[in-house]
């Protein structure tokens, strides 16, 4: 081990020991979740990008395992570990190792292997209250270490759904609007081809399959589906169920007769979609594009002005916060606050720290209830970088 490698590690520890005072002395609870967790949940969760980053592995009795590619799943299975009653209020503080695949090659601002320091609290009702108090403390933490030159960005998948509800589409066009939002490079594409009718791939599946199942009647659905699958001698590997592959086909069934998304709306998400700027006149586009939409509602928008109060609140100076709409973060689990706090030093590409809500990923996780949920995490070495050292 070099000297330099010994001092950047010990530059590390130094940070990390400085951002979980700051944590501890905000009321959050140290922790440590176990490094290999079982793979069905992250899967289940984590969104396409990031499932394909995630080391797998099956030990010597048959359980698919891996190696969290984050920290805050292993929290919420700590957090019903430890409380039979799920929507007990608790707060979390961990410092750790994390792991993923980089398909471009590792290097010092994306390793394969990286530590995340962060919070993760559950079970609180007010909500905005919680985000902002979530970021304010990440920004804290991160000036504790001696860093001020941060930029944050925001954005809100549940103010996207909002936009979409104000359209007046059918429920079949949400759902795939909301599924295509997670993926913002090819979201632009997709909500062109909508307006023109383009279908979603079949799969090839049988006419005769896909016109025999109802939603109103899973369990023939599900039969039927089975059926195909025997016949077809197609095994259920990974973590798709029986109910899930019913369910996706299903969609498919229903959609075949979905007229094209209509050109209005489809004009007014693509507006949308394309506000970006200082979060503070970020509001006033979003207003008149809802005052525009058939099913206006002004709820959403009073969610997004009362948050910014809050910020502002926490001492969080809002000249230095932008918004996009279209910003969704990579992970699939998160259902509305997301956000990322960058240096300019690495680029929009490498973000100093991240989080949001993430109401449902506690069901994912076993509690049978969506949860009040949101967190974020420090990622130290780019932290590090950021500060004028150099990640091992």
């Amino acid at each position: 081990m070099t000297a330099e490698t010994v001092q950047n590690l010990e530059a590390l520890a130094a940070q990390s020991q400085t951002v979980m005072s700051v944590f501890i002395k905000a009321g959050y609870d140290a922790v440590a979740p176990a490094i290999i967790q079982p793979a069905d949940v992250f899967l289940d969760v984590i969104g396409e990008s990031l499932r394909a980053r995630t080391y797998v592995f099956t030990d010597q009795d048959g359980a698919e395992l891996c190696l969290r590619p984050d920290i805050t799943v292993p929290t919420c299975r700590l957090h019903l570990e430890r409380h039979a009653d799920p929507t007990t209020i608790a707060r979390y503080c961990y410092n750790g190792p994390a792991f993923r695949f980089q398909p471009q090659g590792a290097t010092a601002a994306h390793p394969r292997e990286f530590r995340q320091a962060g919070i993760e609290r559950f079970g609180d009702e007010a909500r905005e209250a919680a985000e902002a108090e979530t970021v304010a403390i990440i920004i804290k933490a991160i000036e504790k270490i001696g860093f001020r030159d941060w930029t944050l960005k925001l954005g809100d998948i549940g103010l996207f759904s909002s936009v979409l509800d104000a359209t007046g589409i059918s429920p079949n066009w949400k759902t795939r609007l909301d599924d295509a939002f997670l993926r913002p490079l090819s979201f632009r594409e997709a909500l062109k081809g909508f307006a023109v009718g383009v279908r979603p791939p079949s799969a090839n599946f049988p006419e005769e399959l896909l016109s025999s199942l109802r939603r109103d009647d899973m369990d023939a659905s599900e039969a039927a589906v089975a059926v195909y699958l025997e016949e077809e001698a197609i095994e259920l590997i990974g973590t798709r169920s029986l109910t899930d592959i019913t369910e996706h086909l299903i969609v498919i069934a229903e959609e075949r007769n979905e007229p094209p998304l209509d050109a209005r709306a489809a004009e007014l998400i693509e507006r949308y979609v394309g506000v970006s700027g200082p979060a503070l006149t970020a509001g006033e586009k979003i207003s008149t594009l809802i005052k525009e939409a058939p099913s206006g509602s002004g709820y959403a928008l009073e969610t997004y002005d009362r948050r910014l109060a809050l910020l502002a609140n926490a001492g969080i100076d809002l000249g230095r916060v932008s918004f996009s709409a279209e910003f969704g973060r990579t992970l699939a689990y998160y259902s509305g606050l997301v956000f990322e706090v960058n240096a300019a030093s690495l680029g929009p590409k490498s973000p100093i720290a991240g989080g949001g809500r993430y109401d449902g990923l506690m069901r994912a996780a076993g509690s049978g209830a969506d949860i009040p949920a949101v967190g974020a995490a420090i990622h130290s070495e780019r932290l590090l970088a950021a500060m004028g050292g150099k990640a091992p």
